[in-house]
């Protein structure tokens, strides 16, 4: 009777469930109207709803509660009184690495193909392996913080504390279960920023120099600012975004994490900035681009359904004009740091090319940062430098 409710709820929520709206936002309103859902409930229904997206637009054609039923099992490793009510013989299979999940489950459903999970692998990054990449659709990512320096000792205690599983990955990076209540461990956030692994891993490109002048042109909440902050604390920083309520966020988080000196724009890139930047010229840029975010999609595979490949184009339209609209306020022999949460080669080698042929940039270095390795995110990054002559 209780797996029966639980998919009773789950097919009430996907009803409801308005596309092109993230599942993080609908879900909490849904629970809100229904108020007779504990704690245990709402956890069921998160893992049904993520999962079932987890399948992407594999079987797509098949009634919802069969792929319910195949994305249940392709990700958990774990027994659980949903699978083990409506699909016995598979419960009895949880344990099986993900290959052999996949020929059960392709012997039960002869249509069922990998790719189709994300039907768009030949249009990714040469650097990604496509079979590591769509078999992570179905592992939940880690939720991944950046302890800011010489707080090691005590974001680590209170985790052991708390008796949280943790994996320290290096220079400050730990990964922590999906899902961990940080508000319910630490009393100060100050001390870490939540940042994944992979957006960490971008700071090894920066390079910056005591006095530079940096400018972070897609700034958000202004993670990658602080990551640049954290290298080097003496720099005359600009952040700028499009968006006022997102640079009130960065105010906060930025006051949160100590860095006080900094200028702050609100700026249309798409647009010419000349009379808000026309004295000014830089040591770096970080341009962190608006993109089609597929290299997310494993905290979001809502979106893989949602997502149509002409996406991409736009996109790259973006970023092309973005790009072309900050190198000009990029000092002769400095960087330019191009970063994309993208997997779609459209939005990352072939924007780079753009930049090297068409915008006279060099390639210094170039990276797919492979995320699926670490339960992370797959991201894009390359530095280029403006020649001195």
């Amino acid at each position: 009777m209780k797996a029966i409710n639980q998919l009773k709820t789950f097919q009430r929520i996907l009803g409801e469930y308005p596309a092109e709206t993230p599942l993080g936002k609908f879900l909490p309103g849904f629970y809100r109207q229904n108020k007779q859902m504990g704690s245990s409930d709402r956890r069921v229904a998160n893992r049904l709803v993520y999962n079932y997206f987890r399948l992407g637009k594999a079987l797509w054609n098949t009634p919802t509660e069969d792929r319910l039923m195949v994305a249940e099992f392709l990700c958990n490793t774990q027994i659980n009184s949903f699978i083990q009510h409506f699909k016995p013989d598979w419960a009895a299979c949880i344990g099986f690495n993900i290959d052999e999940k996949i020929d059960l489950v392709t012997k039960t459903y002869p249509d069922f193909k990998l790719e189709d999970v994300f039907p768009w692998t030949d249009q990714i990054s040469p650097a990604i392996d496509k079979q590591a990449f769509l078999k992570s659709f179905f592992v939940q990512p880690d939720l991944f913080i950046r302890v800011h320096n010489g707080y090691d000792h005590l974001v680590k205690a209170e985790l052991t504390k708390a008796n949280i599983t943790f994996k320290d990955e290096g220079n400050g990076c730990y990964a922590l279960p999906n899902g961990t209540r940080l508000e319910n461990i630490f009393t100060t956030q100050h001390w870490f920023e939540v940042q994944d692994y992979s957006s960490q891993q971008t700071a090894n490109y920066f390079k910056p120099q005591k006095w530079d002048a940096w400018w972070d042109a897609c700034a958000a909440s202004g993670g990658k600012s602080l990551l640049l902050h954290e290298l080097e604390p003496n720099l005359k920083l600009v952040v700028s975004d499009i968006r006022e309520s997102i640079l009130a966020n960065l105010d906060e988080r930025f006051r949160s994490a100590g860095l006080m000196k900094y200028q702050k724009k609100q700026l249309d890139l798409l647009q010419n900035v000349d009379q808000e930047l026309h004295n000014y010229a830089f040591d770096g840029i970080i341009l962190d681009a608006p993109c089609s975010g597929a290299g997310t999609w494993g905290r979001t595979p809502e979106m893989i359904s949602q997502f149509e490949l002409p996406k991409t184009a736009f996109f790259q339209r973006l970023q092309k004009t973005i790009a072309t609209n900050v190198i000009k306020y990029l000092k002769p022999g400095k960087p330019l740091i191009y970063i994309t949460c993208s997997a779609f080669k459209a939005e990352n080698e072939d924007v780079v090319d753009y930049l090297v042929t068409e915008c006279g940039l060099e390639l210094e270095e170039v990276r797919v940062l492979t995320g699926y390795e670490n339960k992370a995110d797959t991201m894009f990054v390359a530095r280029l430098t403006k020649p001195t002559s």
